[in-house]
This record gives structure tokens, sequence and C-alpha cells, in this order.
């Protein structure tokens, strides 16, 4: 018995060690209905990530996944064996021109792909709101993903997860008993998960969209730990600031 409390102890101790970049899985959560998420889209490059169909030949994902034209993005899939997938390359990758690796800020980037993709029942654009204002806490939330469904474990999901996270106020990510402003959370960033924590996204999740009521509303950005009571998961949230970026980076790339 001693022998079992020590062990559990001890593995106890080193999962808590684990840094979120090395803890990729959707915490807490389901499998998703198969190709219930179309515009979901899966990054494969330096890193696994995630990111978001915004134009036929435009995905939206995060600025730290540090995506090169040797990423491939694939579309439509539950899972990679499925026929349905469609698969591009990067022609063009544009992170924000303000994003700060030390203090997270603008972790956005939009990735121009090398073609069109055919749009049908299992590819589709996402939809963004018509008002991008604040998310009040406890609003409800859902975030999707392919990270690894277990902590240590190197092998990620082969079928997209998903859970549904709340939004937590910024005063209270901010506090000395959560992130206590390293980093600070900031009016361009939202915090959301669960407040006994076991929900959550990760960074094999990196750049997914954060869905509130039908709408991309986030991009999963950072945290630390996993699933972790007191650091609830960090989007980006998608501002009128962001919106008008993202156009001209558009138009200025036709």
């Amino acid at each position: 018995m001693v022998l079992l409390m020590g062990l559990w102890f001890t593995v106890v101790i080193f999962l808590l060690g684990i840094p979120r970049d090395h803890c990729v899985q959707i915490i807490g959560g389901k499998e998703s209905v198969p190709h219930s998420r179309p515009f979901m889209a899966k990054i494969k490059g330096s890193m696994l990530c995630g990111g978001s169909l915004i134009k036929r030949n435009w995905v939206l994902t995060a600025a730290h996944c540090n995506t090169t034209k040797n990423a491939e993005v694939i579309l439509g899939i539950h899972s990679e064996k499925d026929t349905t997938k469609q698969v591009f390359k990067v022609k063009k990758p544009i992170p924000h021109p303000c994003y700060d690796r030390a203090t997270k800020e603008n972790d956005i980037m939009l990735l121009q792909l090398n073609k069109r993709a055919k749009l049908n029942k299992n590819v589709a654009i996402i939809k963004f709101p018509r008002l991008y204002d604040d998310l009040k806490a406890g609003t409800q939330c859902l975030v999707a993903g392919w990270g690894i469904t277990k902590s240590g474990s190197e092998k990620a999901s082969d079928v997209l997860r998903e859970v549904n996270v709340t939004v937590i106020a910024r005063s209270t990510c901010n506090d000395q008993k959560h992130y206590n402003s390293r980093p600070l959370v900031t009016v361009n960033m939202v915090c959301a998960g669960d407040k006994k924590g076991g929900k959550d996204s990760c960074t094999g999740d990196s750049g997914g969209p954060l869905m509130c009521n039908g709408k991309q509303r986030g991009i999963v950005s950072f945290g630390q730990g996993c699933g972790k009571p007191q650091y609830p998961g960090v989007y980006t949230l998608l501002t009128d600031k962001y919106s008008l970026w993202i156009k001209s980076v558009i138009q200025g790339n036709l």
C-alpha cells in the first residue's frame, strides 16, 4: 500500500509538472459526431495544430503554431482515413505582425492555401458573429481538435474530439489563485474552461476555433498544464481589430 501510494504521488507530481506544450489533448471531452464540424482544419507542420476555414483558400489559426510552407492542411475529415478529405499545401503563412511570443498578444495567423477547397457537406466555411463584442463570464462555448488523448503520450487522436467550456472572467483569470497576470490575460484574450478543472483544450489543439452560439469567437492560444482549475485555457478573442486585419490581408493577397 505504501509503495502504491508513493507511485501515485510520483505520477501526480509528474503530470502536474508537464508544461502545456507537451499536453496536447482535448481534456474531458468526447468524440465529435463525424463531419459535424465541417469548418475544422487539421494542420500538420512542425507541430500539430487546428484551424478554421474562413474562405475557400484561407484558414485561420494561431501565430504560435509557426506554420511554414512545408505544412499540410487537411479539410473534410473526422479521421484521416476518410475518403472525404481534401489536402492542401500552404502557399503563404501570414502571422499577425504584432504577435508577441512572450506576452501571447496577437496570437493569430492566416494561411493562404495553394488551391481552393471544394465546399460540400464535409467542408464548409465557418460562421463569424455580426458584432465582435466581449464574451461574458458564464457563456457556454465549444472547442475541438485532434490532439493527443492521454497525458504523456505521443500518439495524437485519429478522430476529432470536442469539449464544452465556460467563459471565465478576466479578473478571475488574472488573480493570485490563477495566472496572477503572468502572463496578463488582456482584453484581446478570453479565458474558458471549468471552475473545477477537467475541461480544456491544449497545445495540440492550438489554432482551433472557440465556438460560442454557433459562431467563431476565439482561437486556441495558451495555458499551463491540462485541465487544471487554476489555469483555464486562454484564447485569442476575435475583435473588430482582428476582423479588419483579416479582411485587409485577404484583400491584399487575391
